[in-house]
């Protein structure tokens, strides 16, 4: 699951850490999870990439909490890591080699075979400097070449000082690398190596490895599921250069359609207009109009074993469009409008009892209130409801604070976050709905 980072607080001095918690006694539920997480990752052959960071120490902390939950890990540092940490702490405690020089002669093309071996890599921490090398391709280390060789999934976890976590050039390098698969998790907020208090420091071990686990153990839920995605706004026209339209910019169902496609589903996606690109993978249709959108609906409906409704669709279009460009000559200009098919309304007539329905509420007043009229009146199995005057919130943003409502009424209220990490969170209720069903 793709994660991005939300913004941070700004920088402020005296750093005060705080006591760690003191540890609790197991459940018999947390040894029953324990048991279930090294079945997830048992075997699982993942590369741990170390970059030139303070927080470099930290990767070892990483290292164990893998290799207590039965990963095989083989780690690779780059030549700054090293001033930080020695290969030979790494090496002791994985039993296994270290690898650090892009033309070590135990491998016939190093960067190649290690690339093919691994289920998964994470680069904990990745510093400003690694981050911006593979997103613009470069490959002047063993690192950097393996990351940009493989095929299987990449985690960073980004650590450095809060300045420069701000900085939009290190967004902007975030952003493009997202935009081509790699996962990133935020760093967190507190105190920096600098002195200074901000959003910079590595992620804790256990969110990393959790994040680890989320998707090794998400990776194949949704096999054998087809999942219909609508995104993106319609428009309808007024004359031939001018049209109605919305602000909606797709980032949320196209973020929908590549976490779903990841999660091993067939994905069909159909979209309004929009400057996104299609995720690899994804069978991609766009439309136009409402009346368009509603056409593809109903054609691939019933290949659907899941239907998510996230474009917004205009509900009114003109009754009679002009056929030439309306010249400014009128202080007034009136036009008849009609309403669009309800395309939600229209499916559940042939609706089968095996699929599911989740609909989006974009609100700017009581917001509960009207999804869950809006929930019970399309008979949906979710809705997913945001209020658009939110900062944070709206159309076009890379963030999203949304509330999950489901069929019984129950309202799961989610932080600001990543369009990325809101699609996984939708994607995990659907599983749970579909696994008790």
């Amino acid at each position: 699951m793709s994660l991005i980072c939300g913004g941070g607080r700004a920088p402020t001095q005296k750093a005060r850490c705080s006591d760690a918690p003191t540890p609790q006694p197991a459940t018999g539920e947390d040894r029953c999870r324990a048991i279930i997480i090294m079945m997830m990752l048992s075997g699982k052959k993942i590369l741990l990439g170390v970059t030139g960071s303070i927080a470099a120490y930290k990767a070892v902390l990483i290292l164990r909490q893998l290799m207590s939950e039965e990963a095989e890990v083989t780690v690779v540092m780059t030549e700054s890591a090293q001033k930080f940490i020695g290969p030979m702490t790494f090496q002791a405690l994985s039993g296994r080699p270290v690898y650090h020089d892009l033309f070590d002669s135990r491998e016939a093309i190093t960067h190649l075979s290690l690339a093919q071996e691994a289920d998964f890599i994470l680069v904990a921490p990745a510093t400003a400097d690694f981050i911006a090398r593979i997103a613009h391709g470069f490959v002047d280390s063993l690192l950097s070449a393996i990351v940009v060789a493989v095929r299987c999934p990449v985690l960073l976890a980004p650590a450095m000082d809060a300045v420069m976590w701000e900085n939009p050039l290190v967004q902007d390098n975030i952003k493009r690398l997202v935009e081509r698969g790699v996962r990133v998790i935020d760093p967190e907020y507190g105190p920096l190596a600098s002195g200074l208090v901000g959003q910079g420091r590595l992620a804790s071990e256990e969110k990393i490895v959790s994040e680890v686990i989320h998707f090794l153990s998400t990776q194949s839920d949704l096999e054998g599921e087809v999942v219909l995605i609508t995104a993106g706004p319609t428009l309808e026209s007024l004359d031939p250069v001018r049209f109605i339209s919305n602000r909606s910019s797709g980032k949320m169902g196209y973020a929908l359609a590549k976490a779903a496609r990841e999660r091993s589903a067939r994905v069909i996606l159909i979209s309004g207009p929009t400057a996104l690109t299609p995720p690899q993978g994804v069978e991609f249709l766009k439309v136009e109009t409402a009346e368009e959108m509603r056409t593809a609906v109903l054609k691939f409906f019933s290949e659907a074993t899941i239907l998510i409704m996230a474009a917004a669709v205009a509900d009114w279009r003109p009754v009679s469009p002009l056929y030439q460009k309306a010249k400014k000559t009128e202080q007034s200009w009136w036009m008849e409008f009609v309403q669009n098919p309800d395309i939600l309304h229209e499916i559940n007539k042939s609706r089968r009892r095996d699929q599911m329905i989740v609909g989006f509420a974009a609100e700017t007043e009581k917001v509960h209130e009207n999804a869950k009229k809006k929930l019970k009146e399309k008979r949906l199995d979710l809705i997913v409801a945001n209020d658009v005057t939110q900062p944070g919130a709206g159309f076009g943003t890379d963030t999203n604070i949304v509330s999950i409502i489901d069929g019984q009424g129950g309202v799961e209220e989610l932080p600001k976050m990543s369009k990325e990490q809101v699609a996984g969170k939708i994607l995990d209720r659907i599983v749970e709905i579909k696994k008790k069903r």
